[in-house]
């Protein structure tokens, strides 16, 4: 599962010799503790044909009670050629970014670019959905590949990025399940293949195993998964059947304990977004040093700069894990891709997580899994040529089937 550690901002608060047995905090999960043992090693998805009223069983209520609109655009329209084919790949992005009203009270940031007529292709419209900590910027190395042949949107999740960030909000993962739902039923419009990393992986199988039926029509609303490291809950109170995480309960009591006191958790927060110790723990969790430099820094650490950030980390570090993946994946049935890096410390794929959806593949035909070597937990950001190999030649057979 995804792993964080308190190192860094426990010693600010003169507690390291309590916190020693966590890793540093992880970009893609809160406080999360490392399922690995030595080495560190390093599913699944596909929506069924569930009705609408079974829904109630996720908690999630999507399409009817939801009014929501785009508001505006930035300023990228007005953005000359010359001065375009001067920026970075994430400003390009930042520029092209949208506003949807999401419940007619919360706005929600997305993004959404195609370099071909992807619908004289055939090919379905793809919703990227970051992790924790993360948001639209994250998939700066893969966006401009995929939309040469697909639509490409891309979102933040509420609570990230530049969406709002509500005061007092309980963040949950059935919510931003029915935030996607949403969002595709309203925005997107079209069969959409979901392609979540982390957290965002855990989302997109909630979505997919909860409603796959568009409201009012027999169109649905997924056409397909594909899951980067794939989240076991929200934060690692979820992975119950592993040993480690048992004899570590108490410690994950008393972190919620602590961050639910808003001067620590203050402390917390701020030691950790400190540039240097971002590059630490980013470090931890890829593969591939040279991928995190100064732009991927910067892509986590500003949102986490911006009003309401604390309130997202503590309530998703200390909230409910949510609903299990080993129970929603016997729900979906559409075609699914499992990327996973080897290394990733935080969903190791011998933990009790990676152990279940690499064996997925015996068991359903619908389900592909690719092992990445040397990848740690964000594939795509990691390594993203490797993503593209494997992921490009699915999507292919998706859209013609």
């Amino acid at each position: 599962m995804e792993v964080t550690s308190a190192v860094h901002s426990v010693r600010y608060l003169n507690l390291q010799t309590r916190f020693s047995q966590l890793e540093r905090l992880n970009n893609n999960g809160p406080l999360f503790i490392s399922t690995k043992t030595t080495k560190q090693n390093n599913s699944l998805l596909h929506p069924n044909q569930l009705s609408r009223k079974n829904n109630s069983d996720y908690g999630l209520n999507y399409g009817s009670h939801s009014k929501s609109f785009i508001t505006n655009s930035t300023s990228s329209a007005t953005t000359s050629a010359e001065t375009s084919g001067s920026l970075s790949e994430v400003e390009k992005i930042k520029q092209k970014c949208l506003k949807w009203k999401w419940k007619d009270q919360y706005s929600i940031n997305y993004f959404v670019s195609s370099d071909s007529d992807s619908s004289q292709l055939n090919h379905p419209p793809l919703l990227l959905v970051h992790g924790f900590g993360a948001s639209i910027p994250h998939w700066r190395r893969n966006i401009k590949t995929l939309s040469q042949s697909y639509t490409v949107y891309a979102i933040d999740l509420l609570g990230f990025g530049l969406s709002d960030k509500p005061p007092g909000f309980s963040y949950t993962m059935e919510t931003w399940a029915e935030l996607i739902l949403d969002f595709l039923d309203e925005v997107v419009k079209k069969p959409t293949v979901l392609i979540g990393n982390s957290v965002g992986s855990l989302a997109c199988v909630i979505a997919a195993a909860s409603g796959n039926i568009q409201p009012d029509s027999n169109q649905t609303l997924v056409k397909g998964i594909v899951l980067l490291n794939c989240s076991g809950g929200m934060n690692n109170k979820a992975i119950v059947d592993d040993w480690r995480i048992k004899l570590l309960l108490p410690l994950l009591w008393l972190i919620d304990f602590l961050l639910n006191q808003k001067g620590i958790a203050s402390a917390i927060f701020e030691r950790v977004k400190q540039r240097e110790n971002l590059r630490n723990i980013l470090s931890s969790v890829y593969g591939n040093k040279e991928s995190v430099d100064d732009e991927l820094v910067e892509i986590i650490r500003e949102p986490a700069n911006s009003e309401g950030a604390l309130d997202a980390f503590v309530s998703i570090v200390t909230g409910p894990p949510g609903p299990n993946p080993v129970q929603l994946v016997p729900k979906i049935s559409l075609p699914i891709l499992l990327l996973w890096g080897d290394e990733d410390p935080f969903t190791p794929i011998d933990g009790p997580v990676g152990k279940y959806f690499s064996s997925l593949p015996s068991q359903q035909e619908n389900v592909k899994l690719f092992l990445l070597e040397g990848v740690g937990h964000c594939p795509h950001d990691d390594r993203p040529e490797l993503v593209h190999e494997k992921l490009l030649p699915w999507l292919a057979t998706v859209s013609n089937s």
